[in-house]
């Protein structure tokens, strides 16, 4: 013990006074000093823990960072694959068929972002996780927290979450895109826009029709394969069937040939034959293979066409429902019973009818 300390513990105590006793107490050296020895003492027995638990946070930090881009990249050069691929189709004959550049752009795009944001969010998360369990944080509580919140949230938001997954699969089976024409049920129009919540369609008179996935039950592509062109004639049961077959053939041969429906004709239209034989008419069928969306055109102009040969060799089209004759005029006298006998007051049923009346006195 110093000479000062000696000193300072042998000498009397003075008793303090009441404005003493509130003073802060200032520290000494030696307390300074043996504060400093204590935290110098337990960085040096600590000091290899906290730098073990600080390179295992770097290394989980820098292999999840590189893993993500390396991830990222992967999906990249995927989607850009894609790309090419539509590329190299584009120019041939499946072009037109199965391909559309927009669509299978946005299909691409739809796809690449999707799969980049679970791979962040997996590598991320765990990450995280692993950087908190190296500090000896008890993860159970955190991950029973969150699965009761994910379960809250799931439930309270059970129709966004099956319009996003649903909105995944229809972009993933690539069911529709840009440009298609497509049925959904609820509505029916042209695709202008595909996302993962909701389809945009334009419908016949220019309205735009806002559809959740989640509400799609069945969808109806019109654009996809073929379509199919189909046209019914009705005439007279006494045409000469030869006659109308030649006809109809020489129609469909010639217009075949002509353009552009040469172009939109993918097979020769087709004489079905007799469809239905009534007794005062009989339905001839066409029929014919056409370029997707374009049937309704190829029916009109083959329905021109045919009533212009019709009419060039003098064969009737007949149709609709008949004429029906105006009924007559009601008799008036149809609702007035006929005459009774006892209406008469000479006939003999009426005299029997009449009360016999009691023969008066005479007067006097």
């Amino acid at each position: 013990m110093s000479l000062s300390a000696a000193l300072t513990a042998a000498a009397p105590s003075p008793s303090p006074s009441p404005s003493e006793s509130t003073a802060p107490t200032v520290p000494t050296l030696q307390d300074a000093q043996e504060s400093a020895t204590n935290a110098a003492s337990w960085i040096e027995q600590n000091w290899s823990t906290w730098l073990a638990i600080g390179l295992r946070v770097l290394l989980i930090l820098v292999v999840a960072a590189v893993l993500r881009v390396v991830v990222r990249r992967a999906i990249t050069k995927l989607i850009d694959r894609m790309s090419r691929t539509v590329q190299a189709v584009d120019g041939t004959a499946l072009s037109g068929l199965l391909v559309n550049a927009e669509r299978r752009r946005q299909r691409s795009q739809a796809i690449g972002s999707v799969l980049r944001s679970v791979a962040s969010f997996l590598i991320l998360g765990t990450a995280a996780l692993m950087v908190l369990s190296t500090f000896q944080i008890n993860l159970a509580p955190l991950l029973a927290s969150a699965g009761v919140a994910g379960v809250a949230i799931g439930f309270g938001a059970r129709n966004l979450v099956t319009d996003f997954l649903s909105g995944v699969f229809m972009i993933l089976e690539d069911q529709y895109g840009v440009g298609d024409q497509i049925d959904a049920g609820v509505a029916t129009g042209e695709v202008i826009e595909v996302g993962l919540r909701v389809t945009k369609l334009r419908g016949a008179d220019g309205e735009i029709w806002y559809v959740r996935n989640g509400e799609v039950k069945r969808i109806g592509n019109l654009s996809q394969g073929w379509a199919t062109a189909g046209v019914d004639v009705t005439v007279r049961p006494t045409e000469d069937l030869e006659r109308l077959k030649a006809t109809l053939a020489e129609v469909a041969e010639r217009m075949g040939k002509e353009e552009p429906w040469n172009e939109l004709l993918w097979g020769p239209i087709e004489v079905l034959g007799l469809d239905s034989v009534l007794v005062d008419s009989m339905t001839i069928r066409l029929s014919a293979k056409t370029m997707p969306g374009k049937s309704l055109a190829v029916e009109r102009e083959l329905r021109w066409r045919i009533k212009r040969a019709f009419d060039a060799a003098d064969i009737r089209i007949v149709g609709g429902e008949p004429v029906t004759a105006e009924p007559a005029a009601p008799d008036p006298t149809a609702s007035v019973a006929a005459p009774s006998a006892f209406g008469n007051a000479g006939s003999p049923q009426s005299e029997a009818a009449t009360p016999i009346v009691p023969p008066r006195a005479p007067t006097k």
